[in-house]
């Protein structure tokens, strides 16, 4: 070692250099050695590595090792010999400089420290990135929790570091944070309700990655495609990106239509406003042209026959249509739609089917139509529901009755 240190500075004196010139350029020289060792033993390490986890990774069922390669790690690992070369043979570069010598030496610690973080953010990228394939877990924001880890990593090699540049040994300085905790938990208050609410999000399994929300809030309507620590991302229907603070979706409320989607059917849930003054009593004339209706015809005959028996047994006066038993025109209508729908193709038949009357209001008295469409697509989903509204819309008047609709410039009539 000694002779390693004044490798070229005993040459120096004898060709006449000065002392301290002598120093100065043996220290050069023997950096600038160090220097090109390090550059070729790194790349010698690199390639070796790499070499070694390529054909690894080749080989092996698991993709694991692939993006191992893939995030650098091999790479990054590949420093670390070289780092130690640096640290072991400083010391002699700068026997003559001991004030230098601490310099560099807190430098490459702290260069180490560094090293370090890129190896732990590489190797969690790569566990990142392989949960991420997993069937159970690519719709979980792991995103969220990679990024914890990292920010306390960060935060210990930031705290390492000072340690190291002021000589403070480690333990005691992380004591003396104590009393500036206040202020870090304020510095790092949306990572902590990002933390919070990620965790929460991910037990409660209130949103998965390619869940399709609704956050009126943020005008967000269209599907997950990132949960990380401070914000969760949605592409909206129009392609436009809206990011949400991640502590939003448990501080507010949010529509997740991922119930709709695992269902067998989508909800149609839209009503009719028939005009009061519309709604009538049947007479039996009525009664028989409404049979011409195919697929109430036998429902009409039943019908009718059951409240004709019922009246004539009771006596029933039929002058007046108010007496006794007898079919509205809303009543008709109603079992029309009903049965109209059960036998449409595309309503589920094995969901709900249901056309109820609401109470009237200063708009008429609405009709719902309460029904599933078997397919959730939603263009298919809205060309349905028109089919089926089109159709009604358009069978009104063969009941005698009337849609509500506001009045209008050409409803007045003038003579």
């Amino acid at each position: 070692m000694d002779t390693l240190k004044h490798l070229f500075y005993d040459y120096l004196i004898s060709v006449g250099f000065s002392e301290i010139t002598s120093k100065y350029l043996n220290m050069i020289t023997l950096a600038i050695v160090l220097f090109l060792l390090v550059l070729v033993f790194d790349f010698i390490i690199r390639k070796i590595l790499i070499q070694i986890f390529s054909r690894f990774a080749s080989k092996s069922k698991t993709n694991f090792d692939d993006l191992l390669v893939k995030n650098k790690v091999p790479r990054n690992i590949a420093h670390i010999l070289p780092l130690l070369l640096m640290l072991e043979f400083i010391p002699i570069v700068l026997t003559d400089f001991s004030y230098y010598e601490g310099v560099v030496e807190k430098t490459l610690q702290v260069f180490s420290i560094l090293l370090t973080l890129w190896i732990v953010r590489s190797i969690l990228n790569t566990v990142k990135d392989y949960l991420k394939t997993l069937p159970r877990l690519k719709d979980k924001p792991i995103d969220s929790y990679i990024q914890v880890f990292m920010i306390f990593a960060w935060v210990i090699g930031i705290f390492s570091a000072i340690a190291i540049i002021t000589g403070i040994a480690f333990i005691h300085f992380i004591t003396g944070l104590g009393a500036a905790s206040a202020v870090i938990i304020l510095i790092f208050k949306d990572t902590i309700l990002g933390f919070v609410a990620s965790i929460q999000v991910s037990i409660n399994d209130m949103v998965h990655i390619g869940d399709w929300i609704t956050f009126d809030k943020y005008g967000a309507d269209g599907d997950v495609i990132e949960i990380n620590l401070a914000t969760v991302k949605v592409q909206n229907f129009d392609k436009t990106i809206t990011t949400i603070p991640t502590y939003a979706l448990i501080s507010d409320s949010f529509k997740n239509w991922r119930g709709m989607v695992n269902s067998d059917g989508r909800r149609i849930k839209r009503l009719l406003s028939i005009k009061l003054n519309s709604i009538k009593y049947l007479s039996k004339n009525e009664v028989i042209k409404l049979k011409n209706i195919q697929i109430i015809s036998s429902y009409l005959d039943k019908r009718q026959s059951d409240i004709d028996t019922y009246n004539l047994n009771n006596n029933i006066d039929k002058e007046w249509l108010l007496n006794g038993r007898n079919l509205t025109n809303i009543g008709v209508f109603r079992k029309y739609a009903q049965t109209y729908l059960e036998q449409h193709a595309a309503i589920n038949k094995g969901m709900m089917i249901m056309v109820r009357q609401l109470a009237p209001t200063t708009q008429g008295i609405p009709l719902e139509i309460y029904a599933f469409s078997s397919d959730k697509r939603w263009e298919n989903y809205e060309y349905i529901m028109a089919d089926i509204f089109d159709h009604l819309i358009a069978a009104v008047p063969y009941f005698d009755l009337e849609l509500f609709e506001l009045p209008t410039n050409s409803s007045f009539v003038t003579s």
